[in-house]
């Protein structure tokens, strides 16, 4: 063969296997209510696809900006999802603490992503990751939350972005009075439950089961999971729950017209927030506000805004801790936990940087009740601050209401477990057990949320703690009880004994944890909450 012929032959031959390689690389296409779509195949031998960036509802934008999410429009032929969607505009704190650069972010920013080694007629069951940042941060791609490891693990995940910070949820009373509901806020909420409204419909296509759909989330994302477990709107919905570490305080849930002993009502604060936020003498409208660019309203975010859960009569019918506490919720299998360091995250943001500031912060927030609190949390010198302040907000941003949810949850007979994750971080000793660091346990994902820093690689312990996380949360998707064989007894939580399972070097079950001191917290605050409303807010 003369050689110009055999070059002629060898390219097309490298073009056969360059073709082969990116057939192989594609998905089959799957057939959505809104269009066919194919998708990323990982791994050929166990079926390993990925599915990125595909539109859950209409882009939030111009007129549709703070209304519900609206239906996704159907497409033509076939959609490809191989590139993640955008992330809701947002401050550049949450990337620059964990070390990853910021994804591109766009106001249409209402993606999801399905990792799934499911055939179309196998019916896994469903989980659907919620992330956290505080309803002002976060994007469902972070690095941690790769769900190749879940999926390998007879999981169909699914995880979503939905809208953050005053594009989420801005309360007004120009809002409240255009809407056929009299409510105004709770738009991030309201695009959870259209991402599930979208699984119901659609995940089976994936090998999914829409009957068995576990929702999870940690931080916001467990925030979320307590909305929706209250909220009328996501009822049926899910059928399972998983709340890390869920972030509930007396200033992030806010009557939506009322004020409350803890500061104005939702609208009032976005009210004043607004007219921050319109120049001196400018149009304040609606429409003068829906036609500010997003990126200007995200940098102007920082003039007090302060994203809540609006108890607004429909989508939040009266506070979620009410309704756990009569055991109103959805009476579906729940886990919920916190972590032993939650606070050291977040106290140098606090602003109490003396023992004279903290005393100041806590009369201001507790009133006459402060002297109850300075008992519980005592500090008599600047130095112990920095544990007392640990202490504090791992209590009363996490710990507490994650107790009410599961005295509520199992009070209301739904099967209810406790964990408590005590393993302290190597990749940030200072902050111990810190808040999120439970993630890459759960996703069994060494990249973790490890600040900056991140440990390249786990040791044995972590190797089998990750091990065990991830098998106990794919048990309690696939059965609604996280017991399975070869890891430790996972005891049920009850309002009598309050069981829990430790979960760090060793794991092992326990009792009432800071149930003596989450008990005078509940009494506190219900004695804040008998006053009368004030006027200015935390």
């Amino acid at each position: 063969m003369s050689r110009p012929k055999a070059r002629w032959w060898t390219l097309c031959l490298l073009s056969l296997l360059l073709s082969g390689i990116a057939a192989a690389a594609t998905t089959a296409p799957v057939r959505l209510d809104s269009g066919l779509l194919e998708g990323d195949l990982l791994d050929a031998a166990s079926g390993l696809r990925v599915f990125r960036g595909i539109p859950y509802a209409a882009p939030p934008v111009g007129d549709l900006r703070w209304r519900p999410p609206q239906r996704v429009a159907a497409w033509e032929g076939v959609r490809a999802a191989k590139e993640f969607g955008a992330i809701c505009p947002q401050p550049p704190m949450l990337a620059a603490m964990t070390g990853e650069t910021l994804p591109p972010s766009n106001e249409d920013c209402l993606y999801l992503n399905v990792w799934t080694a499911a055939r179309a007629d196998a019916a896994l069951p469903v989980m659907v990751w919620i992330h956290g940042g505080g309803l002002s941060l976060g994007w469902s791609q972070q690095a941690v939350y790769d769900g190749a490891a879940f999926a390998g693990r007879g999981v169909v995940l699914v995880s979503i972005n939905y809208r953050l910070g005053p594009l989420g949820f801005l309360s007004l009373p120009e809002l409240s009075r255009e809407s056929e509901h009299r409510s105004s806020g709770n738009y991030g909420f309201l695009d959870q439950v259209a991402a599930l409204e979208w699984v119901q419909r659609n995940v089976a296509a994936f090998g999914g089961d829409p009957n068995n759909v576990t929702i999870f989330g940690e931080s916001a994302g467990g925030t979320s999971v307590h909305a929706l477990l209250t909220s009328p709107r996501a009822a049926g919905l899910y059928h399972r729950a998983i709340a890390e570490s869920p972030w509930i305080t007396e200033s992030n849930i806010a009557p939506l017209r009322q004020a409350s002993p803890f500061g104005p009502s939702a609208e009032d604060q976005g009210a004043t927030w607004a007219s921050r936020l319109v120049a001196a003498g400018g149009d304040s409208s609606l429409a003068a506000l829906r036609r500010i660019p997003a990126a200007e309203i995200i940098a102007k975010s920082n003039l007090g805004f302060q994203p809540l859960i609006a108890i607004d009569g429909w989508f939040m019918p009266e506070n979620g801790e009410r309704t756990f506490a009569a055991g109103k919720g959805t009476k579906v299998p729940l886990i919920a936990g916190s972590n032993t360091d939650e606070g050291t995250m977040f106290q140098s943001g606090l602003g109490y940087g003396t023992v004279s500031a903290y005393r100041d912060g806590l009369s201001k927030i507790y009133g006459d009740q402060a002297q109850a609190v300075l008992a519980l949390y005592p500090a008599s010198s600047d130095q112990e601050l920095s544990t007392t302040l640990n202490r504090y907000l791992t209590d009363t941003w996490f710990l507490r209401a994650t107790r009410g949810m599961l005295l509520g949850a199992a009070r209301a007979g739904a099967p209810t477990y406790q964990y408590h994750f005590t393993l302290r971080s190597r990749a940030v000793p200072a902050w111990g057990a810190h808040h999120a660091a439970e993630l890459g346990f759960v996703f069994n994902n060494p990249a973790g949320f490890g600040g900056a820093t991140p440990v390249p690689e786990w040791n044995e312990a972590e190797r089998r703690l990750a091990d065990a996380m991830i098998g106990y949360w794919v048990q309690f998707a696939t059965t609604g009880d996280p017991n399975r064989d070869g890891l430790p007894v996972w005891p049920k939580f009850d309002a009598g004994t309050e069981s829990y399972l430790e979960l760090g070097e060793t794991i092992r079950a326990a009792d009432r944890l800071c149930a003596g001191r989450c008990e005078q917290l509940d009494r506190i605050l219900g004695a804040v909450q008998a006053k009368e409303p004030q006027t200015g807010g935390r």
